[in-house]
C-alpha cells in the first residue's frame, strides 16, 4: 500500500486519539500527524457507543487525573460543541439514595462534589418530585453541569479540525522501534515511519504497547454495558443515577435522556471478546487473554458477588427492570426496549485491582493510554493536551 513519514503517529481513531492529533495542530502548528484507525470511520468503538453524557466530575478522587480533567473537560466540551454547531444541552442531573443505607455515600459525594468544585444541590423527596415526578427516593443530590451530546459527532468534528492525515481501514500488526524512529506496519500494508508513537488504541491499547516491546503491567479486560430503550420516554425529564459503589468505576443502571430518546443502563458484565457486542459473541484470542492474566482471577474471586448480580441483571430482563424501578417505580418490563451495547476497555492490574484513574504512561519515542473508559469523552479535551504535551516533549528532544 505504500510508505508515509511524519512527526507523530497516533494509533487509534477514538475521541481521545482524535482529540490528541487536534491538540497537537494546535500546540504545534506544522506538525505532521497521522491518525491509524482499523475500521472505517472513527469512533466505532467506545466514543460510538457510551451514553452520551457529559460527566460533572463529583464521582472521582480529588487531585486524580479523572477528577481535573472531568471538570475542565465537561466546560470545554460545551464550549466546543457550540462553537461548532453540534447539538447538545446541559441538563443537570439527580444521584438518588433509595435505601438508608446509601445516604452517608450520597453524602459522601456532595463533600466529593465541593472539593472538586462543583455545585451541588442536597434534596429531599419532595424536591425530587419537582424535578422528576416519577422518580421516588429517600434523598438526592442535583448536579447542574450535567450535560448530554453526541460524542460521534465530536470526533467527527475533531478529526476534521485536526489537520491530521486519518488512515481507516487497517489494525497495526508489528511496531518496530528504533533509537531514530518508530516503524508501524498495518493489516492493509501501509508503512508509517514516525519519530514519537503515540498508543490511543483503548480495546486494544495493552497489546500495541506490547508490540512495542512494551510491558503495560496491566491487561484490558472487556465489560459489555447493555442498554435499553425507554418506550415511555415521558417518564423521566433529565438524568437519574443511583448512588454508585464506591469499589467499583461502575455507576449502576441509570436513565439518560439523551439527543434522542431515554436511555436505560448499562449494566457490567465481563464480556467474551473485546469488542463483544452482541451477548453471544466469542473470541477465543480474547478469552484466552483473560484467563492468562493473573488479575482476571484475583478480581473475581474479589468481586464475585457484584460480578453474579450484574450477570443475573443481564440474563433476566426482569431482574434488571426491578433494578430500574427502585429509581422508577412506574416502569415495567415492556418499557424497557432492548438497545445497542457498549463495551468498556477496563484496565486490571496483575494484583486484580481495577484501575480506577486514567492511566497514560511514557515510554522511548512513545506514550500509551492504558485507561482511559468513561469519563474519557467528557474529558477529552484536557487529556488530548495532555498527550499532546508528552509527545511534543519527547519529539522536541529527539
Amino acid at each position: 500500500m505504500g510508505r508515509v513519514d511524519c512527526d507523530v503517529l497516533v494509533v487509534g481513531g477514538g475521541i481521545v486519539g482524535l482529540s490528541t492529533a487536534h491538540a497537537l495542530s494546535r500546540l504545534a502548528p506544522g506538525t505532521r500527524v497521522v491518525v491509524l484507525e482499523k475500521e472505517a470511520g472513527p469512533a466505532r468503538h467506545q466514543t460510538g457507543r457510551n451514553s452520551g453524557v457529559i460527566h460533572s466530575g463529583i464521582y472521582y478522587r480529588p487531585g486524580s487525573l479523572k477528577a481535573r480533567f472531568a471538570v475542565r473537560g465537561a466546560a470545554e466540551m460545551v464550549k466546543f460543541c457550540a462553537e461548532h454547531g453540534i447539538a447538545h444541552e446541559v441538563t443537570g442531573k439527580l444521584i438518588v439514595a433509595t435505601e438508608r443505607a446509601e445516604l452517608p455515600r450520597l453524602h459522601a459525594l456532595v463533600q466529593r462534589g465541593r472539593e472538586n468544585g462543583i455545585p451541588v444541590r442536597e434534596l429531599g423527596p419532595a424536591q425530587i418530585a419537582e424535578y422528576e415526578p416519577e422518580v421516588r427516593g429517600l434523598a438526592a443530590i442535583r448536579v447542574g453541569t450535567t450535560g448530554i451530546v453526541d460524542y460521534g459527532r465530536v470526533a467527527a468534528q475533531l478529526a476534521e479540525a485536526s489537520g491530521a492525515e486519518i488512515v481507516y481501514g487497517g489494525a497495526v500488526d508489528l511496531v518496530s522501534r528504533r533509537p531514530s524512529a518508530v516503524a508501524v506496519r498495518t493489516t492493509a500494508g501501509l508503512v508509517v515511519r514516525a519519530r514519537v508513537l503515540v498508543n490511543c488504541a483503548g480495546l486494544q491499547c495493552d497489546r500495541i504497547a506490547r508490540l512495542a516491546g512494551d510491558d503495560p503491567g496491566m491487561r484490558i479486560i472487556p465489560f459489555r454495558g447493555e442498554y435499553y430503550d425507554l418506550a415511555r420516554p415521558d417518564l423521566v425529564r433529565g438524568l437519574v443515577y443511583p448512588v454508585p459503589d464506591p469499589a467499583f468505576p461502575f455507576l449502576g443502571v441509570h436513565l439518560t435522556r439523551g439527543i434522542g430518546g431515554v436511555h436505560v443502563g448499562p449494566n457490567a458484565v465481563p464480556a467474551l471478546a473485546r469488542e463483544g457486542y452482541d451477548r453471544g459473541a466469542v473470541r477465543p484470542r480474547d478469552v484466552a487473554s483473560e484467563l492468562a492474566w493473573p488479575g482476571s482471577w484475583r478480581l473475581a474471586a474479589r468481586h464475585w458477588r457484584y460480578g453474579a448480580g450484574e450477570i443475573h441483571r443481564s440474563l433476566s430482563k426482569q431482574a434488571f427492570t426491578r433494578a430500574v424501578r427502585r429509581l422508577l417505580p412506574a416502569v415495567t418490563e415492556a418499557d424497557l426496549v432492548p438497545a445497542a451495547a457498549g463495551v468498556r476497555a477496563q484496565a486490571v492490574l496483575r494484583d486484580g485491582t481495577l484501575v480506577d484513574d486514567f492511566l497514560i504512561r511514557d515510554a522511548p519515542r512513545t506514550v500509551h493510554v492504558l485507561n482511559a473508559p468513561s469519563p474519557a469523552a467528557t474529558a477529552s479535551l484536557p487529556i488530548g493536551r495532555e498527550i499532546a504535551r508528552r509527545a511534543l516533549t519527547t519529539l522536541r528532544a529527539s
